[in-house]
């Protein structure tokens, strides 16, 4: 006799997966937030400025701006509420990932901070930064929306 589920081969998702997902995004951004507001670790940091013009950057290559640090820090205090349940915790690892993947969109499109439309002062970097956040929740949030999916259609 065995214990094994029938489904032992495909990887168990479960709602604390998802909930630690989402906590863990939302840790590391605010971390992310906090660590660009602290001189020493963000070099230049007189030069910050609120929005665009900024000529801070967070362990001397990604520039930031006092508002991308209040962005950074704002969502991941969302995210971390938002992990108390699996369905919130679902919802922002999507919206995440897609704010993320817009804001990189956005900093490719509009140049390096030297250019007037790049309120966040982004560079290069961070325009990767961004991507790399955005498509790594975007890829949580689907994951664990398919596998939501796959449970869904078994218990009926």
């Amino acid at each position: 006799m065995t214990t094994a589920s029938p489904h032992a081969g495909h990887a168990h998702v479960s709602r604390g997966n998802v909930r630690n997902a989402a906590m863990t995004s939302g840790i590391v951004l605010f971390v992310i937030g906090v660590l660009g507001f602290i001189p020493g670790i963000t070099m230049n940091y007189g030069e910050m400025a609120f929005a665009g013009g900024s000529e801070a950057k967070l362990l001397n290559v990604f520039q930031v701006s006092v508002l991308l640090n209040i962005v950074y820090l704002v969502v991941g205090v969302v995210g971390y509420i938002m992990s108390r349940t699996a369905s919130a915790a679902r919802e922002f690892l999507m919206g995440a990932g897609i704010l993320y993947l817009a804001l990189w969109l956005y900093g490719l499109i509009v140049g390096p901070a030297e250019y007037g439309a790049n309120f966040l002062s982004t560079n290069t970097a961070t325009n990767w930064l961004n991507f790399v956040l955005g498509a790594v929740m975007l890829a949580l949030g689907i994951t664990y929306m398919m596998r939501r999916g796959d449970e869904a259609h078994e218990t009926a």
